[in-house]
């Protein structure tokens, strides 16, 4: 890994800007390539705020459990880089492996020969040279930012394009209202290919309506063309051709219904759709770590209070922060835990939308840096957010530090509920120290 490492240090390197949304630079270097992108596999294209990479794990074990072999590309990762590029195998894809890796990105690198290109526009370009080298049924392409200027946005033909939940997020690089950012995500619409798009609110769906008709692209929206339900602790699919009766999602959570039924209405849009058998293998075995994941073991877990629930989230948008605490609020009339959060965050986020739902059924908030990125917020300024949005809350030095905090100072029966949230970064960092890091 070291070898590997070094050559992502020399490729940050590149282009001076972590994100600059453009086309151009990435269109020389897959010409330089042989245009990679022309030979991959039938390709879903995903983009969207919130629910990629839930749906991209749901689309991944329904193709894969109909025997189908399935490229994976998503971002960010959490701990290792390896995580955003998984390659089919007979039985089921693997992550790729630190030799391939190495070979793809310094192949990517000499074609570049040394021009500005992004850190995430470079990879992108490795993962297609690996994507089209190695057949597959199907590739589950995701965007990194956007979708219009996206280095992913440069196939031509996808099966379906899939567009998630779009809420606020990324304002500073997709513009500030709701419109501009559904604009910057339609932008994976091409000409004539169906697109399917999760239930949205007024305003997106108006933006995707528009874009749709401009490509004379079929459009199959949630809530009108399609719907998902819980009824009795069961999936309720319906489209206009059929109706499914399934079993609810292993990912915890309301939003994952959502989720999974937008999986499903891709599945079927695209063609691939092969019953309901692959379905229900799919909903009871789909993992994606860091999206109410529980932790029940590992070195973070021993420090925490004997008999503590320890839940760890990645989501870092008000949206998120409302599907998590209507989770926990769902846990809370089920079994009753006293809540507390651990939360660290980053400036570009909107922190004081993300606490709010959790006003009133948290307990305390812990603030905790967040290692990895240069935009992290401080924890003193965060748990005045924190506070600004009715969560009370305390600055610490570590998620350890709170976890031994609650076990040391506080005392409960029964022992807490306690969620780790606000950043997919710190998410990766505990999942590392925890030693538990996706597979």
């Amino acid at each position: 890994m070291d070898h590997t490492n070094a050559i992502l240090e020399r490729l940050l390197a590149l282009h001076p800007k972590v994100i600059d949304l453009s086309l151009e630079r990435m269109e020389r270097l897959l010409a330089a390539l042989d245009h990679p992108e022309r030979r991959l596999p039938p390709t879903i294209h995903i983009a969207g705020t919130n629910g990629k990479g839930s749906t991209t794990a749901f689309l991944r074990a329904a193709l894969e459990a109909a025997g189908n072999g399935v490229h994976v590309y998503t971002s960010p990762h959490l701990v290792r880089f390896n995580e955003r590029i998984r390659l089919a195998e007979p039985g089921g894809g693997r992550l790729v492996d630190d030799a391939t890796l190495a070979e793809a990105l310094e192949r990517a690198e000499r074609a570049n020969g040394g021009e500005p290109i992004t850190f995430f526009e470079i990879t992108t370009a490795a993962a297609m040279l690996l994507f089209s080298e190695r057949p597959a049924e199907a590739l589950v392409l995701e965007t990194g930012l956007g979708g219009r200027l996206d280095a992913t946005n440069v196939i031509d033909s996808p099966l379906v394009s899939v567009i998630t939940q779009i809420g606020l997020d990324h304002q500073r690089f997709l513009g500030d209202g709701i419109e501009a950012i559904a604009g910057e995500k339609a932008g994976i619409i091409k000409p004539g290919r169906p697109v399917v798009a999760a239930p949205q609110s007024d305003q997106v769906t108006a933006v995707l309506e528009k874009a749709s008709a401009r490509a004379r692209a079929p459009l199959h929206l949630g809530g009108q063309d399609w719907s998902v339900l819980e009824e009795h602790g069961r999936l309720v699919y319906q489209d206009e051709n059929a109706l499914f009766d399934l079993p609810a999602p292993r990912l915890p959570g309301r939003h994952q219904f959502v989720n999974a039924g937008t999986a499903i209405a891709a599945i079927r849009a695209a063609g691939l759709w092969t019953g309901v058998e692959a379905a229900e293998t799919a909903l009871t075995t789909v993992d994606w770590p860091a999206r109410l994941q529980r932790l029940t073991k590992g070195r973070v877990v021993e420090t925490a209070m004997p008999g503590a629930e320890i839940w760890l989230d990645g989501g870092h948008n008000p949206d998120a922060g409302e599907a998590l605490a209507a989770y926990m609020a769902d846990l809370e009339d089920r079994v009753s835990r006293p809540l507390f959060l651990i939360t660290g965050m980053l400036s570009t986020k909107d922190p004081v939308g993300f606490f709010r739902p959790f006003s009133g059924l948290v307990r305390h908030a812990f603030t905790v840096p967040v290692f990895g990125s240069d935009a992290a917020i401080e924890p003193a300024p965060l748990a005045d957010m924190a506070e600004a949005a009715g969560v009370p809350a305390e600055p610490v030095s570590s998620v350890r530090t709170a976890l031994r905090l609650l076990a040391e100072s506080w005392r409960f029966e029964p022992p807490p509920r306690i969620l780790i949230c606000g950043s997919l970064y710190l998410a990766g960092d505990v999942l590392s120290q925890n030693g538990t890091p996706p597979t």
